[in-house]
């Protein structure tokens, strides 16, 4: 969905049971920064009466309609806490039917970030529980997605992004969010590439790091020239990817990875690293799909 005068809003989806203060405080701070507009939405997936014992339908159908009835409650006071944060902001909320990963990942098409938390989002969630809502709108999303499971660390002094470098092209995709992240931040860029020397001989390691440190200069060659105030740190760091980006984030504003790499640093976004950066990383974690052009928008999808 476009706002009336054009602008790709930042959507954010709300969980009706648990809605999260800390994910929509990240999406209205981000559409702040980004003077855009923000959607609100929450997934629902209405009640039917297929496969349902006859004698059990009441009971359902009444319970299906007071976690409706609480779902809408919990979108107005969602929009109403934006509202407050950033008076200034366009908000609009919304329920649509459907299952949670189709309706947001719809949503995406029209969105420059789309910010959600790691609980499911399902809306009835005994009846139509989505615990796999993330992975499949990380994988197939048209936009950068946000998982806000932990805030950004705003005390850290100087702050920073983190982004994970593997020569893929998508990290080199997440590279160019992650300065115009930084940059909006008024942060530093750490761009990091993890590897692990295990099973291989002192001249091979030696071989190894080199090459690591050519990919990730490589990488972020050109990228900071339309950010000349982001200051940027390269590390080239031993260790499972996993590990690497759980440290890293302790401190960071936020962790920047690609959704498909080449199996160094973010590897295959469904796989164990994907997720295990996805459990353990200690900031909110951003997957960039694809070539994102100017305010975050992949690059390709149709206006």
């Amino acid at each position: 969905m476009m706002s009336p005068d054009g602008q790709r809003p930042v959507v954010v989806g709300v969980d009706p049971e648990h809605p999260s203060r800390m994910v929509l405080a990240w999406a209205a701070d981000e559409a702040n920064r980004r003077h855009l507009p923000v959607h609100v939405v929450q997934a629902w997936k209405p009640v039917t009466r297929e496969g349902i014992w006859p004698r059990l339908w009441p009971e359902l159908h009444d319970r299906a309609q007071l976690l409706r009835t609480a779902g809408e409650h919990a979108l107005d006071e969602a929009a109403r806490f934006i509202g407050e944060r950033h008076p200034a902001l366009q908000v609009t909320a919304r329920i649509i039917d459907g299952d949670p990963a189709e309706v947001l990942n719809r949503q995406a098409e029209r969105a420059v970030v789309l910010v959600i938390g790691s609980r499911p989002l399902s809306g009835v969630r005994d009846l139509f529980h989505s615990g796999a809502v993330t992975l499949p709108l990380i994988a197939s999303a048209g936009c950068p997605v946000v998982v806000v499971r932990d805030p950004e660390h705003i005390t850290q002094q100087p702050a920073y992004v983190v982004v994970g470098v593997d020569g893929s092209r998508t990290s080199k995709d997440a590279v160019d969010y992650a300065f115009e992240a930084a940059a909006l931040r008024g942060a530093e860029l750490r761009a990091l590439y993890a590897w692990n020397p295990s099973h291989l001989s002192v001249a091979d390691e030696d071989r190894a790091e080199q090459e690591s440190r050519r990919v990730l200069a490589e990488t972020a060659a050109g990228r900071r020239e339309p950010y000349p105030e982001v200051e940027l740190k390269h590390e080239v760091v031993r260790g499972h990817p996993v590990a690497v980006l759980a440290e890293a984030s302790k401190h960071a504003l936020a962790l920047v990875v690609g959704a498909r790499g080449a199996g160094g640093f973010t590897g295959q976004l469904l796989g164990s690293v994907g997720q295990g950066v996805l459990h353990h990383a200690r900031c909110p974690v951003v997957t960039v799909p694809g070539p994102v052009g100017p305010g975050g928008l992949t690059r390709g999808a149709s206006g």
